[in-house]
């Protein structure tokens, strides 16, 4: 059977209800199936809604239609929860009030109808991503004609808001992304990125930064940290207030960073097995030569914790195990569950991919922003066009923010057996089913601790995920394992610094239970997971020794102070 296309899908019924006032006209009037927009492409591609289901949504919407009318005609404000319509500007004039009611009544049953499509799992979760994506566009509030707030400024302002409105609209047009911060406030190297250090080492993919040490002392054995190379490294080192890499060299680590190249057309060919040999274990090998650590703690964060996972396993396919402890933040070793990622992969987007991208080429990281933009349009997308652009105001100053748009670029190949053997095909966590860098990859075979870390709302690495690499690592000694979860999501749980006294984590000793399991039996801790994190780093350190007096050795010298050069590369 042919599976439904959900752009197609998403595309028509937005060409359909261009008005939001023909929502509730089609509902009255279908007496079927047929009178759906969009139905006969549903139909066509082997799609379909259960007669007695489109029965029942007709109806319920009917009898909630005309309550919100009854209540429009009376002079009854609606009760309007969502925040978009939270301002008294909605609220208080009883058409705007019933103007945002409307829309999202209509979009409540658009996508009840979405949900209630006959397809397979995946089929109905990107038909409800698409729809999900319409409906969001379509919102009164992202529309000058439509928003009260915005319309209230205008005559405030006297169209001054309206001029400044298409001024950033214009300049962003120029940037060819939307501003989410106030991008002159920040520069990487002067008030971001900031800790103390040195570049030790590059090659074509990374440099290696040593940093300064803050304590006396400091641990036996050093922290390598390997983060993302989607998106910089400095999401770990924004400002001493709520850096990870200041908060652990002040624990008494001495500390190293792997800043990924922003790759351009001289990496077009680069693969995975690349990342994995001249990267991650590159990084390993020089770590432990310039410290003289036979040993190291490692810390892998998102796609970094993946590309260290794998490096590990190959090494110890090799007969080698330079890790004291792994530490994972948000990190997928089992790809079964990548939540709403997984609308973007299935063989068709991954063979399209491969064609314009596996024997050479560049994902371009404006177009990697814009898909995890779309994961959350209202918050990355609508709400930068209502302020900046409807409303004329200039984005606030917002590190986190910046870094966000900060993008950067894939080599295609290496994007390519990402997407087709993690995403699409799962197969990392299956021992020896994958070859790397010349040996088969066997997870399980990592003689480490491991401390794995997963954000409760995190929308891109799905918590119970996360957990699943407890499974995976030291399975025949599952109590080395430790498991955290903090709260917030991917990025926010992350950085989430002790001085803020933010937020709360879980913990729970026995990462031997599923994950609903693990969380039933866990206890919540207030503040940061730092703290938790900085023991088990001291536990696996080896005795304490004096910090070195300078960063390198005569072999690797320094090269130039942190950042250093690669971090500040812009993508095209």
């Amino acid at each position: 059977m042919n599976m439904p296309d959900p752009q197609a899908i998403a595309t028509a019924w937005m060409s359909q209800l261009s008005d939001p006032n023909q929502w509730q006209s089609w509902f009255r009037m279908m007496p079927d199936m047929d009178a759906l927009p969009g139905a006969a492409l549903l139909r066509d591609a082997g799609a379909s809604i259960r007669p007695d289901v489109l029965e029942t949504l007709k109806n319920e919407y009917i009898a909630e239609f005309g309550a919100l009318w009854q209540q429009f005609l009376t002079g009854r404000a609606p009760q309007i929860k969502d925040r978009r319509f939270a301002s008294e500007a909605w609220t208080a004039n009883p058409v705007t009030a019933f103007n945002a009611a409307a829309y999202l009544l209509n979009a409540k049953f658009l996508i009840a109808m979405a949900d209630a499509v006959e397809a397979s799992a995946h089929q109905k979760q990107k038909i409800r991503f698409a729809v999900q994506q319409v409906v969001d566009a379509m919102s009164p509030a992202n529309f000058l004609a439509t928003n009260p707030e915005a319309q209230q400024k205008l005559i405030e302002t006297k169209g001054e808001s309206l001029t400044k409105g298409l001024a950033n609209m214009l300049a962003d047009m120029r940037r060819g992304h939307i501003s989410q911060s106030d991008e002159k406030a920040f520069e990487v190297g002067r008030n971001l990125a900031t800790t103390e250090g040195q570049v030790v080492y590059e090659n074509a993919l990374f440099q290696l930064l040593q940093y300064r040490p803050l304590t006396a002392t400091v641990h036996e054995r050093p922290l390598l940290m390997v983060p993302p190379c989607i998106n910089k490294y400095y999401i770990l080192d924004l400002q001493p207030d709520n850096s990870l890499v200041r908060y652990a060299v002040e624990q008494g680590n001495t500390v190293f960073l792997v800043s990924w190249r922003n790759p351009d057309q001289s990496l077009a060919n680069i693969g995975w097995d690349d990342y994995v040999e001249q990267g991650a274990i590159e990084a390993i090998r020089v770590t432990r030569e310039i410290s003289g650590a036979d040993k190291l703690n490692t810390l892998g964060f998102c796609v970094g914790g993946t590309l260290l996972a794998t490096a590990l396993a190959v090494l110890a396919a090799r007969g080698e195990q330079p890790a004291a402890s792994v530490t994972l933040l948000t990190t997928f070793l089992d790809f079964a569950d990548t939540g709403v990622l997984s609308v973007f992969v299935d063989e068709a987007q991954v063979q399209l991919r491969e064609q314009a991208l596996g024997r050479g080429g560049l994902m371009a990281g404006r177009d990697l922003a814009s898909t995890f933009s779309s994961l959350r349009p209202n918050d990355l997308v609508w709400n930068y066009v209502q302020s900046n652009y409807l409303k004329g105001n200039e984005p606030p100053p917002f590190d986190l923010l910046y870094w966000n748009a900060d993008s950067t670029n894939l080599p295609g190949p290496m994007f390519c057996w990402y997407l087709r053997n993690t995403y699409l095909e799962n197969s990392l966590k299956e021992p020896g089913k994958l070859q790397v860098a010349g040996v088969p990859v066997d997870l399980g075979a990592i003689d480490a601790p491991a401390f794995v870390y997963a954000s409760r709302e995190d929308h891109i690495v799905p918590w119970q995920s996360a957990y699943g690499s407890t499974l995976l690592l030291n399975p025949g000694r599952r109590e080395r394992n430790r498991f955290v979860l903090g709260a917030s999501g991917h990025i926010a749980g992350v950085i989430n610094s002790p001085a803020k006294k933010k937020r709360s984590y879980w913990t729970n000793a026995d990462a031997t239970a599923p994950a609903d399991g693990w969380l039933a039996g866990a206890t919540e801790q207030p503040g940061s997971w730092w703290p938790e994190w900085a023991a088990f780093l001291a536990e696996h350190g080896g005795k304490d020794v004096t910090a070195p007096a300078q960063l390198g050795n005569a072999t690797y010298q320094p090269i130039e102070p942190a950042p250093g050069r690669y971090v500040k590369q812009k993508a095209d």
